[in-house]
């Protein structure tokens, strides 16, 4: 029997069309000789397995795409985040700062705060407003590193309006691991730009994020436009 896909890509009418095809072999043609049994998948139980776990080969083509983020393994083994409670136990965001602006990601640099852009973002342009003091609570801030805090979330928003154009912002930090906190030893404001549709079926079912541009490119163009 002749799979009736087969025949779709000598069908004049393209792939669309299937033509009919005999199974009752020509006299001039020798039987075909049958394939060999393929073994089923051995750690699946048989009554488990698919109709298509017995087709040959690990490379069985099915309807999904797949986008390939190797880079966030780190963050899913937990690399990066501080493997203490004292300072600079390993704290990015205690080690970002002692590094250039380009290997650190640093998008500007205050007197007591600075701003860096996320390594894991959650949309092109996500930057974080960091204390330079390895402190974990909003109300640890000092009257004047809460006003620079302020000061900067305010130019990140300025800076991303002007080389991209955001519809919003979201505007947040997490205090404490139970509230979502990846780094919860060392305060830090997310500033997310967003856009209309980017909540779309990517991040809410398929649990991806796609991002056009790369961190570091982000990183030069916030940098440039930030404001004086």
């Amino acid at each position: 029997m002749v799979d009736p896909r087969d025949a779709r890509a000598s069908s004049p009418r393209g792939a669309d069309t299937i033509r009919i095809v005999s199974s009752v072999p020509s006299p001039e043609s020798p039987p075909a000789e049958p394939a060999p049994p393929v073994q089923p998948h051995a750690d699946i139980p048989v009554g488990a397995q698919s109709p298509d776990a017995a087709l040959p080969g690990a490379g069985v083509p099915d309807a999904f795409g797949r986008l390939w983020t190797p880079h966030r393994l780190a963050y899913i083994q937990g690399g990066g985040k501080p493997t203490g409670p004292g300072d600079h136990e390993d704290c990015p965001f205690c080690i970002a700062p002692t590094l250039t602006d380009e290997e650190g990601l640093i998008v500007a640099r205050g007197e007591l705060v600075y701003a860096v852009m996320n390594l894991y973002p959650y949309n092109s342009g996500h930057v974080l407003i960091c204390p330079y003091r390895h402190l974990a609570d909003y109300t640890e801030l000092t009257a004047a590193e809460t006003a620079e805090f302020s000061d900067y979330t305010k130019r990140t928003i300025a800076a991303l309006r002007s080389v991209s154009g955001p519809h919003g912002f979201n505007l947040g930090m997490n205090l404490g691991t139970v509230a979502g906190a990846g780094i919860a030893a060392h305060l830090h404001q997310h500033v997310v730009p967003r856009w209309g549709g980017d909540t779309n079926f990517m991040p809410v079912i398929g649990r991806t994020r796609v991002l056009p541009q790369l961190v570091a490119d982000a990183r030069k163009l916030i940098a440039d436009a930030w404001p004086s």
